[in-house]
């Protein structure tokens, strides 16, 4: 099978079903027929864009964003809301703590903003470290994450 095939099947699969983790990926494709590892589940995640939202249910499930358009929606600005725990400012870097599993999707809604005052950022598991340009912007980029939750 190739990479695309197993890929869009995926896709096909978070489109029809809540998939939270990569070993229930793994095993939704096996049931297709499609024997998988989850190291490679974790690169196809990486390679798709997947990220873990809020679903209704209140459990985090695999997302495509690639897929739609990206644009900042409510509903990705609630995905900000619902995940953010803290943010702190020290220097010219801004750490966003979020739920568990959610500083990816914190990230993409904060790369999808464009705030002029910030060069970049790295998300890890449950925290997202922002480095903007100078101190006073990372004061500016402060105030204005903490007017989306607020």
């Amino acid at each position: 099978m190739s990479r695309s095939t197993r890929q869009s099947k995926i896709l096909d699969i978070i489109a029809n079903k809540d998939v939270e983790t990569q070993e229930e990926l793994v095993a939704e494709l096996a049931n297709c027929g499609i024997c998988v590892t989850q190291a490679t589940i974790s690169r196809d995640i990486k390679e798709l864009g997947l990220v873990k939202t809020l679903a209704s249910n209140n459990k985090y499930k695999y997302t495509s964003v690639k897929s739609k358009d990206i644009r900042v929606s409510e509903k990705f600005l609630n995905v900000f809301r619902e995940a953010v725990i803290t943010i702190v400012s020290a220097n010219n870097l801004v750490i966003v703590k979020t739920l568990s599993g959610s500083a990816n999707a914190v990230g993409m809604v904060i790369d999808q903003l464009h705030f002029p005052e910030m060069f970049g950022s790295v998300a890890g598991d449950d925290t997202l470290l922002i480095i903007a340009k100078s101190n006073e912007d990372a004061y500016i980029l402060n105030q204005k994450l903490l007017g989306i939750i607020e």
